[in-house]
């Protein structure tokens, strides 16, 4: 019997017993056979209960054992840390080392420093290393790499560093530590350093290192390194799973490259909630909001529930095109399935105020329990947009009362509320409060708006005095403030100065020719205009599209500038027409400068009449009830010409009237703007912002696309209503995209709204977005296209 039950065959027994019963047999046979008192016998059977979840049974043997080796100390030691009982490893070490013998091994020190790593217990952490290191395991690869996870975990770089640098045989293992714990610390740049001497020294990666590194590119931005591990990995054929595969969606969508990053998406054998959300998180960032709504409806067709990340950037696809019934779905979907936490609060608070919502951000604020800084700091931004700076203020003085202090982005929230508010004293004051009394060093962006503030009124000297102190060379942000600001009080002498060093700056930026030429065309010097507009043409750039969206019972329509191609567009025409004999009445005559195009003032009229803002106006007026506010979203500045009408359309009609364009609100009530005409301070200035413009420097394009709005009303039996966004070029005329979409669901199902220029790829293999908007704010349901693959065969998508 005892023959039978020999250590070599014991351990195999042992090792092959997967079941309670049979391992309670197996603990009986050796006790009446005496196989339990052999060497090392004891910690095969506590590993063999261990590995079938029965640490009590495991205990139990280690207390009858007469005298437990290390490798039974070690057995019961790695029982509880695979069951996840980290603070009972750390016990049992301590007892070890109390009890003198038998002295630890490396196994002992690898387990117990895994154990410190995960629960981030630095100080115990040492306390294992220092008694290694004493018992001589300073240099023990498995040690050492255990003490790198420790410091690496806890986030102790230099100290991991230092023992990285003094291991005499580096493994994969300890090459794949570093990079990941560079990454987790917020150091990409050293992560990549870690990479290239890996390359020098001749490691191969696997698919470890290569999430690491990806994960460093994505944060970094180091494209270059990013394409290179890819290429490497399609090289040397490295294995690659969903986590890979989601690390190069992740890199390639944080840093634009979208198209990239859905073929790599459309190629991945297996998609997660985590692929999904890194897709829609790239779209949402980058201002593609059609396409993140799209994936987000195509991720629930693929049987999966939104996770909260893929929610936060739909919440923020929503808010970049002013979505707000769909936004009000979204938040009843997370109300109903998700914890209200500071980030989903924080993104829907957002989301309320970048649609015209501000009582509603500040209602959900104010229910918000979990605050943080940032849900402070949008509080604070909101008003900032909507011009309530002393609102902002008082929010301010809030937060001050808490336990939070002020930062660097919570200055800035407030020095722009004071410049789209004019109060000059105030940002005075608290811009020299920010430096003296909090510490905090003004980075650009203050500067830019206290020299905005400034110039807007009318303090041009100063603000240039202002830019002289600043420390470091300013920005063409802070050069194009003044400049703004010298233009409209006739500066000219200091604004050609300025002018020379925006242009100094950004020699290649299509935004500040703009400006420049927009100058031009105020001062009627057409030959400059015209010389200035061949070098941006000389450039292969162009402007950015204006349109305006306006939401109309839960669905979007789009307008751009003289677009004859709506439905509705003689009834528009005709409003248009009786609003602009009501206005003359009341004083109102077309302000024509603000066409910067040598052409005889009757064509400027016209063109002004054309504009985008007023064609979404007079539908909004034509399509909804007496009284109902009607909300308007421009992805450009609102001219001034726009702007004096409008203030004269809210008194004609009694309506409010929002405008939110690419800097703040606007809301227009009885003939006046919350603006109060401050806006004017900078009508000289551009009129999109140097992130409007573009150049094609990347493999993917953001090429204007022709995109139209399709409708499709109650008439089909589904649960919502819902609207396509489709990325396509036209074929010759709307109509035909009518009879596509009329054949599949019947003529009077379909209404094929204006179509209209945005940013926006044309990589879905898909059409565009549908978006699904229910009738009521705490739910939110997403329904399919039916006629997608039909459409797809006759549509011409628009290439890269």
């Amino acid at each position: 019997m005892r023959s039978a039950l020999s250590r070599p065959s014991l351990k195999h027994v042992l090792r092959s017993c997967s079941g309670a019963q049979a391992l309670v047999q197996i603990h009986a046979l050796m006790l009446v056979t005496g196989s339990l008192y052999y060497p090392h016998s004891s910690g095969h059977l506590i590993s063999a209960y261990a590995r079938i979840g029965d640490v009590a049974a495991a205990h139990s043997v280690f207390r009858t054992a007469s005298n437990p080796n290390i490798s039974t100390w070690n057995a019961l030691i790695i029982a509880h840390s695979r069951r996840g009982s980290l603070d009972q490893v750390l016990r049992l070490y301590r007892l070890l080392v109390s009890q003198g013998r038998p002295r630890p091994d490396s196994s002992t020190f690898t387990v117990t420093l895994k154990a410190c790593a995960q629960l981030f217990d630095l100080r115990s952490g040492r306390e294992v290393i220092t008694h290694a290191s004493d018992l001589g395991y300073s240099h023990d690869v498995f040690v050492c790499s255990s003490v790198l996870n420790m410091y690496a975990k806890c986030g102790k770089m230099d100290d991991a560093m230092r023992v990285f640098d003094e291991m005499p045989k580096k493994d994969i293992v300890s090459w794949t530590t570093m990079i990941t714990g560079f990454v987790n610390a917020g150091n990409p740049v050293e992560a990549i350093e870690v990479y290239r001497k890996m390359q020098a020294e001749g490691v191969e990666g696997d698919g470890i290192v290569m999430v690491g590194l990806l994960q460093a590119c994505a944060a970094f931005g180091d494209m270059g390194i990013g394409q290179s591990v890819h290429g490497y990995m399609l090289r040397h054929h490295i294995e690659t799973d969903v986590v890979v595969e989601t690390c190069l969606v992740d890199m390639y969508a944080k840093n634009g490259f979208l198209e990239t990053a859905h073929i790599v998406f459309e190629k991945m054998t297996s998609k997660n909630v985590v692929s999904w959300s890194a897709l829609i998180s790239g779209y949402a960032q980058n201002g593609f909001a059609s396409d993140a709504l799209w994936m987000l409806i195509k991720m629930q067709e693929f049987g999966l529930c939104p996770d909260s990340v893929a929610l936060v950037s739909a919440i923020l696809a929503c808010s970049h095109i002013g979505f707000l019934k769909l936004g009000k779905s979204i938040h009843g979907f997370i109300m109903k399935r998700f914890d209200f936490d500071h980030i989903l609060g924080t993104a829907v608070i957002d989301m309320y105020s970048k649609c015209g919502s501000l009582l509603s951000a500040r209602a959900l604020f104010n229910r918000v329990c979990s605050r943080d800084l940032i849900s402070w700091n949008t509080m604070i931004a909101s008003y900032g947009i909507h011009g309530h700076g002393k609102e902002a203020l008082s929010t301010f003085l809030e937060m001050s009362k808490t336990e939070f202090k002020p930062d660097h982005a919570t200055f800035a929230s407030l020095l722009s509320a004071f410049s789209h508010s004019g109060l000059v004293e105030e940002g005075r004051h608290w811009f020299n409060l920010m430096r003296q009394e909090y510490r905090i060093g003004p980075s650009d962006k203050h500067y830019v708006c206290m020299v905005d503030l400034l110039a807007r009124a009318g303090h041009v000297e100063e603000a240039h005095e202002l830019i002289q102190s600043m420390p470091d060379e300013p920005g063409v942000a802070v050069w194009v403030a003044l400049l703004s600001g010298c233009h409209n009080h006739k500066k000219l002498e200091l604004g050609q100065y300025a002018a020379g060093k925006v242009l100094e700056l950004c020699p290649d930026d299509l935004g500040i020719y703009s400006l420049v030429s927009n100058v031009f065309a105020v001062a009627k010097n057409w030959d400059k205009v015209v010389e200035v507009r061949r070098r941006m043409k000389n450039m292969g750039t162009r402007k950015v599209p204006g349109y305006s969206l306006v939401e109309v019972e839960g669905k979007l329509h789009a307008f751009r500038m003289e677009d004859r191609s709506h439905p509705q567009y003689e009834k528009i025409m005709d409003l248009l027409k009786r609003l602009d004999f009501e206005m003359r009445k009341l004083g109102y005559k077309p302000k024509t400068e603000f066409v910067f195009h040598d052409l005889d003032e009757e064509v400027k009229e016209r063109m002004l009449g054309n504009h985008s803002e007023k064609l979404a106006i007079a539908f909004g007026l034509l399509t909804t009830s007496p009284g109902t506010r009607i909300v308007i979203i421009k992805n450009l500045r609102i001219c001034g010409d726009c702007h004096d009408a409008i203030k004269c359309i809210s008194e004609i009609v009694n309506r409010e009237i929002v405008v939110r364009d690419v800097k703040r609100f606007h809301l227009f009530r009885n003939g006046l703007c919350s603006c109060g005409d401050y806006w004017f301070s900078t009508q000289f200035g551009p009129l999109f912002s140097p992130s409007q413009t573009r150049k094609p420097s990347r493999p993917r394009s953001r090429e204007t696309q022709v995109t139209s709005l399709v409708h499709i009303q109650s008439t089909i039996c589904w649960p919502l209503a819902p609207l396509f966004l489709l990325p396509i070029k036209v074929h010759n005329r709307t109509s035909r995209l009518h009879s596509l979409f009329a054949a599949h669901f019947g003529r009077r199902a379909c209404m094929v709204a204006t179509p209209f220029a945005v940013r926006r790829p044309s990589v879905l293999l898909h059409l565009g977005a549908l978006i699904a908007v229910g009738d009521g704010e705490a739910q939110v349901d997403f329904v399919l296209a039916a006629a997608a693959d039909s459409v797809r065969r006759e549509v011409h998508m628009a290439g890269a």
